[in-house]
């Protein structure tokens, strides 16, 4: 039997969630509290929907979060799968595990409340959550293709954790590193430990 289609009201629904849930994350990064704050109840009021719309669309608040989170990371992971280089998969293995890297920083700097949130949400280790065990496979698949490099897996934990939303958060939401710093110093990070792992 084919799935069926999610009705009208439902669809303009979860939108209205997804958004709502957008602004109030980014409130707090604007400095109006934690992201661990805001409730399914605050998300609805600020939707118009019920509670219960919330729980019926996205199960918890995590799954709310990650389907925001998966929204807006949509087309970085096309880029990635399907894309031209540097980070499409015809890229040399150094080369996209750099731009992946970027990427990733970039994308976390751009929507620093959405990573926050995520990386907050749920008892479970982060370490666990899908999106960091699918770009962990790729670095570490990537690394094991690179010359001359070792120590594959926990290679690829060290890289991300340069990217961790609580590091960029502490970085560039004191103050203490720009944007292009941070690029900079990550590109900078990136070749000494690909050029030093073998």
């Amino acid at each position: 039997m084919p799935e069926r289609a999610p009705r009208k009201d439902a669809a303009r629904n979860r939108a209205a969630a997804l958004a709502a849930a957008d602004r109030l994350f980014a409130g707090t990064v604007a400095g109006a509290g934690d992201p661990g704050d805001i409730t399914m109840a605050d998300i609805a009021a600020a939707a118009g929907v019920g509670k219960g719309t919330l729980f019926r669309a996205f199960g918890d608040r995590t799954g709310l979060i990650r389907a925001l989170h998966e929204s807006r990371l949509g087309p970085l992971t096309d880029a990635v799968e399907t894309g031209p280089p540097p980070l499409g998969p015809t890229t040399p293995p150094a080369q996209r595990v750099a731009a992946l890297l970027d990427a990733l920083l970039c994308f976390k700097l751009d929507n620093r409340h959405l990573a926050l949130a995520l990386e907050g949400a749920g008892a479970d280790s982060p370490y666990r959550a899908a999106h960091y065990e699918r770009w962990h496979a790729l670095l570490a698949g990537l690394l094991r293709a690179a010359p001359g490099t070792t120590a594959h897996d926990f290679t690829a934990h060290a890289l991300l954790a340069a990217t961790r939303a609580d590091l960029v958060e502490h970085l560039a939401g004191a103050g203490d590193a720009t944007r292009e710093e941070l690029r900079s110093g990550l590109a900078e990070f990136t070749a000494r430990v690909i050029g030093g792992a073998g």
